[in-house]
């Protein structure tokens, strides 16, 4: 292997024991060896990402067990971790190098803005199960945190173009230099065009994507001080058809509409290391966004956040960790005939402390790790999320780790003051069979929306077979409570043109539920050329609520039945030569209920040849096993079903 080849695919020569020692950062914002992590951690290497064929974040995170990821639309996504999924699913902390992109005005991740040049991605840490005694409010279901390699480790020029059927064109540029020795530097642009999705009902959904971005990343190391400035700007085109068969008069009269989103951020960080075990760090960023869609929709929002920790040794047995942080979250959105937001612009604030300590109570055997945070949100004051975990080290083959949490999800902007004109009925059962007039059902915002909360149960096992054979596995039970829930109002008529009925729909917590599951993965390397990795996820859910709504909330009410029972995954990664490689990534979903989403089977293959050195010439195909699938339906905007196409593409990347 060529040194440009193993620095830019670490992972090829090592053996799963070496993989077991890889250093993460997500469970306990300090690095350790994943062995040694007590919670349900997943690692998506660079060489996993680029052998899958993922040129997107979503589609990469169908790697990882237990995570839900499921296509809307050709920009749109919903995804969570381990229950609760839908296009604004709103218990899922997920990060940028650290930086939250967690949106507080809908509660949720907006996908189609988290983006970067693939190449430069080092990994993704997947942690499943609550983390908000660490990462704080709406580390709920999971964490998941995208991060990206050190400049030092991104020199020389890569380019990189392609395009196939869905995925009709994509180009990629980095180059990375140095200033001096002591500061490397890279600067990054992408952009790509993809295609509309098909609608179920026929034609296309309006939703091809056309996306630009760029950015940089400078990095200065001065003995025990390391800085970081970081930044990327972006736009999307995108667009999206509604169902008029929901969407009548009185609400909106456009069927289909295109919009776009730009923004950026930049982001600063300070990391002093004093040893092994005491530093400090300090990091800000700020984030734009300006959203334009839906018969002129619009949002505007800017965060700044400033974040500071301090680790240090605590006599001989304790490890403790402290931190601070504050967050400014300020937005402003437009009226339409969809939506209506009062008051139309709010600035929030969310402070927080929080504080850990890992304690080795049998050094190398036992270890015991209790913390908390304290978060101060303008809607529900004070949180406190604490969290104790133990593990246990029989020998260097075998771990065991348990873990009790609560985490909250608390109210975003839109639970308090949104009005929401969701759907037009025909018919309203309880009230009349047929009305000669329209009816409207309307979203209410309220200020007495409260935080969802959970006390999660985590059991974890790990055993090394061999250097070349590992097995994880975590079981779970989740009891949630005071979950969203939604009530009727008195209807009441408007008489505005075209004269309606409006059924007014509240939101309250009086839900509850509870879950449980399994998770699996398993990583076999049978030869040196060829690894298999695989894994399985359970869960079962049960949802308590008395709502009139139960039946047709997929949210809440009836999320039981929105999650898929089972997914399998099983990657094949398999090199002829140093110049020949074959990948196989092989999926099952079982079928999603309320949607009458049957499950599906399906493979990804790719296939990369290096001709000379530092060029590859690689080919992939998505979805292979059928024309097209359906994956899931948008909730609360009305978006066509879409089916899912089979893809091909081919492309070339050039380092030098």
């Amino acid at each position: 292997m060529t040194g440009s080849q193993s620095k830019e695919n670490q992972f090829l020569d090592l053996s799963i024991e070496e993989l077991m020692k890889i250093e993460v950062t997500s469970a306990s914002r300090h690095s350790q060896k994943l062995s040694e992590v007590p919670s349900a951690i997943f690692v998506i290497s660079q060489d996993d990402i680029r052998r899958s064929g993922a040129t997107s974040i979503p589609e990469a995170l169908r790697m990882a067990p237990g995570v839900e990821v499921t296509r809307i639309g050709t920009d749109k996504w919903a995804i969570n971790i381990r229950g609760f999924n839908g296009r604004f699913a709103d218990k899922l902390q997920v990060l940028m190098d650290g930086r939250s992109v967690y949106n507080p005005l809908f509660a949720g991740v907006q996908w189609e803005q988290q983006d970067t040049l693939m190449e430069d991605i080092d990994r993704i840490e997947v942690i499943r199960g609550p983390n908000a005694a660490v990462w704080g409010a709406n580390a709920v279901n999971g964490v998941i945190n995208i991060i990206t390699k050190k400049a030092a480790d991104t020199q020389g020029t890569l380019l990189s173009a392609g395009g196939g059927s869905f995925e009709q064109g994509f180009v990629g540029a980095r180059y990375g230099g140095k200033i001096n020795e002591e500061t490397p530097f890279r600067v990054y642009a992408k952009g790509f065009t993809r295609d509309n999705m098909s609608a179920i009902s026929g034609g296309n959904a309006n939703d091809a994507w056309h996306s630009a971005r760029g950015g940089f990343r400078l990095d200065h190391a001065r003995g025990i001080d390391f800085f970081t400035m970081q930044g990327d700007i972006f736009y999307n085109s995108f667009g999206d058809r509604l169902d008029k068969s929901l969407l009548s008069a009185p609400i909106i009269q456009a069927e289909a509409s295109r919009g776009h989103n730009e923004g950026g951020n930049i982001r600063l960080r300070w990391d002093r290391t004093y040893s092994a075990k005491s530093a400090i760090m300090l990091q800000t960023y700020y984030d734009r966004v300006d959203y334009r869609l839906l018969t002129s929709s619009m949002f505007k929002s800017e965060s700044f956040d400033i974040d500071f920790q301090h680790r240090f040794p605590l006599f001989e047995k304790h490890d403790l960790t402290w931190g601070l942080n504050y967050r400014l979250y300020h937005n402003k959105v437009s009226d339409t005939e969809l939506i209506i937001f009062s008051p139309r612009q709010q600035t929030n604030h969310l402070a927080s402390v929080y504080i850990r300590d890992e304690i080795m109570l049998i050094p190398e055997r036992l270890r015991f790790t209790l913390g908390s945070r304290f978060d101060h949100n303008d809607f529900t004051g004070m949180e406190i999320q604490p969290n104790a975990r133990i593990m246990w080290t029989p020998d260097t083959q075998n771990s065991v780790w348990m873990s009790v949490s609560r985490a909250v999800r608390t109210p975003s902007r839109a639970e308090n003051d949104v009005q929401l004109n969701t759907r037009t009925l025909n018919t309203v059962p309880g009230i009349s069979t047929l009305l000669p007039f329209p009816v409207l059902a309307q979203l209410n915002g309220s200020s007495n929306f409260n935080s969802e909360k959970l006390m999660a149960y985590e059991l974890g096992y790990r055993h090394q077979f061999s250097s070349q054979a590992s097995l994880d596995i975590a079981a779970f039970y989740n009891d949630y409570s005071q979950l969203r829930d939604l009530s009727l109002g008195l209807p009441f008529f408007h008489s505005s043109f075209p004269p309606h009925l409006v059924l007014p729909v509240g939101l309250t917590n009086k839900a509850a539920g509870h879950t449980q599951g399994v998770e699996t993965s398993i990583d076999w390397r049978l030869h040196e050329r060829w690894r298999l990795q695989s894994n399985y996820s359970y869960i079962d859910m049960h949802i308590h609520s008395d709502s009139v709504f139960k039946q047709i909330d997929p949210t809440t009410g009836s999320a039981d039945k929105v999650s898929p029972q089972h997914q399998f995954s099983l990657r094949s990664n398999f090199d002829f030569s140093e110049r020949l490689q074959f990948n196989l990534w092989l999926r099952y979903v079982s079928k999603v209920d309320f949607y009458n989403i049957p499950g599906y089977v399906t493979m990804d293959t790719r296939l990369a040849y290096k001709p000379i050195k530092n060029v590859e010439l690689f080919l992939v195909g998505q979805n292979l096993f059928s024309q097209n699938h359906r994956e899931f339906v948008s909730d609360f905007i009305p978006s066509l079903p879409t089916n899912i196409p089979r893809g091909v593409y081919a492309g070339a990347e050039w380092r030098f």
